[in-house]
């Protein structure tokens, strides 16, 4: 098993390598667009060292010029229509410059293979933490294959390539999990606040949170007056530095849904009204699981459960649909790993979502090996005509994985294991 996630996990990175980004090069050369630094990272660092060294608005048109230089190499010019949609600009609260604040002096050239450093090592460690709080202990070697799947998987690969903070708020949820299960509510709520950095992905776990902690108030309430205590000092800190940024980053959001055109997987795989129409039914059973179990400890199972829910149908109900974002499917996976055998010998939609979800995993990582043998034998010229295949299936997952949790949560079938009276 762990040849076969090494294998799986070479294979990708060896696809990204010898077939995705010559394929982006050439296309770009070929259309006369321009390449810098690629960076996720980038828009935020800069905004973040312009408007703490230098007082700037990091959400204006003169930063927001900055930033495509070192983003693309140059400004992008509306004049040319092969030129980018995505205009880079600093669409995140103003807070996010304090955690960026000790790399604001250094070169980024310097920041960013660190920063990618920093990402890959949460994300190897998040796989076996997430096991602990799904209650999973399997042998060494299945520990390690996962962790090599992971690394190989669309999702954290284009993360990792982009230095992409879904990673970093991805791993705060998990610390902040971590620290509910021990009983450390206080610092669980400072960590929840931090990850607010992007709102869109963790909003319904706050929302999950709130109730769970007015459930259970006098055992529960360090959670949230340490997440409103923080908030708080994050917001009257922004403002300090940035006077009204609250308007300039809601605008920044709305110009990046119109250049970006940015929508929800619901949206994009099936339509915009029926896609509404799954949201709210997803939400709708989402909120009574969550009502269901919202007296459980933090350390039992149906809270693991329920948590796993949460994240999936975030991903599924986000507006905006991102490849990196299905890092935050990574716990409900492995709790269908841990109990695929007792879903599927439940009913014949049980064996049918399994091998849904195990086919989807594996349509990546097959082609991905294919393309990639392919261009060492016939040339990186003719593998690149296949570079899309790989991506086939990636939009399929929140769904494939948020509808058998979904069912999993709502009916009670995950394999029933004696509750631990933690916080």
């Amino acid at each position: 098993m762990i040849f076969a996630s090494a294998l799986c996990a070479s294979g990708m990175w060896l696809y990204l390598q010898r077939v995705v980004i010559p394929h982006q090069v050439r296309e770009a050369a070929i259309h006369g667009r321009p390449r810098g630094n690629l960076s996720d990272l980038y828009p935020r660092w800069l905004g973040s060292r312009e408007l703490l060294l230098r007082g700037r608005d990091p959400y204006s048109i003169e930063v927001t010029r900055e930033i495509q230089a070192g983003y693309y190499g140059r400004p992008l010019d509306p004049a040319r229509p092969d030129d980018p949609r995505d205009e880079q600009r600093f669409a995140y609260p103003v807070y996010v410059a304090f955690l960026l604040a000790p790399t604001v002096r250094l070169p980024f050239e310097t920041i960013r293979p660190f920063f990618f450093g920093i990402l890959m090592l949460l994300t190897i460690c998040s796989v076996p933490l997430w096991l602990r709080v799904i209650r999973w202990a399997p042998p060494w070697w299945v520990q390690i294959s996962l962790s090599l799947f992971t690394l190989g998987s669309p999702a954290v690969m284009q993360g990792l390539k982009l230095q992409q903070l879904s990673l970093l708020v991805a791993a705060m949820i998990l610390a902040a999990v971590l620290l509910l299960r021990s009983g450390h509510l206080s610092a669980a709520g400072t960590l929840l606040a931090l990850s607010t950095i992007k709102p869109q992905v963790v909003w319904l776990l706050l929302v999950w949170l709130t109730v769970w902690t007015a459930s259970d108030w006098k055992r529960r309430y360090r959670l949230l007056v340490s997440f409103l205590v923080t908030m708080t000092i994050l917001l009257v800190s922004s403002e300090i530095y940035l006077p009204h940024w609250i308007q300039r980053f809601w605008e920044a959001v709305e110009e990046y849904r119109k250049y970006t055109g940015a929508s929800s997987v619901l949206s994009t795989m099936i339509s915009p009204v029926v896609g509404v129409s799954v949201a709210i039914l997803s939400l709708a059973m989402t909120a009574l699981i969550c009502w269901k179990e919202r007296k459980r400890l933090a350390g039992s199972e149906a809270f693991a459960r329920v948590l796993c829910v949460v994240l999936a149908v975030t991903v599924l109900v986000a507006p905006t649909a991102a490849v990196y974002n299905e890092i935050f499917l990574l716990p409900s996976i492995l709790l269908l790993a841990r109990d695929w055998r007792h879903i599927a010998r439940r009913s014949a939609s049980g064996t049918f979502l399994i091998g849904s979800i195990a086919t989807l995993a594996a349509w990546p990582w097959i082609t991905s090996i294919v393309i990639a043998g392919l261009s060492f034998v016939t040339g990186p010229e003719v593998a690149q005509r296949f570079w899309t295949v790989p991506f086939w299936t990636v939009w399929l997952n929140p769904m494939a994985v948020a509808a058998p949790m979904l069912i999993v949560a709502y009916r009670g079938t995950a394999s029933p294991t004696p509750e631990r009276a933690t916080a």
